[in-house]
């Protein structure tokens, strides 16, 4: 895998950012970002660890599940699907030795993938800014 080398990369409705952290300090600033804001972590999954307890080697690269139930709930009850996006997911690798990277589908990929109302398309878009903002 080859991390984006602009700030800011979108392919197929993925959304990269370069982190100005270090890895494990990555992974941290987005956990106490979420907690600060009243998001549930609803799991935090070391990759690199299980990829090691099955004999394989993976650069440092955790995903961590995330969400809001008062925001998702209503986008499932409107598009049962979009439970296989929900809750939300943000990637933190470093495939480079010292170049962090957070991925994650775009609200818009979400929104459009499920056909989603724009009313409830704010519901989303919510996770997306705070992780922007939690990596400027």
């Amino acid at each position: 895998m080859t991390p984006p080398d602009s700030v800011t990369e979108k392919s197929r409705g993925v959304v990269s950012i370069a982190s100005p952290y270090p890895f494990s300090e990555t992974v941290k600033h987005l956990l106490s970002g979420f907690a600060s804001h009243g998001i549930k972590v609803f799991a935090t999954i070391d990759q690199q660890a299980e990829a090691v307890a099955a004999g394989l080697t993976l650069p440092p690269t955790t995903l961590i599940i995330f969400g809001n139930p008062k925001a998702g709930t209503p986008v499932m009850l409107a598009q049962p699907q979009s439970g296989l996006d929900l809750p939300l997911k943000v990637l933190v690798s470093e495939a480079v030795l010292g170049k962090v990277i957070v991925s994650f589908n775009s609200a818009s990929y979400i929104v459009e993938r499920h056909s989603i109302a724009p009313a409830l398309a704010s519901n989303l878009a919510a996770g997306e800014r705070l992780i922007a903002k939690l990596m400027e």
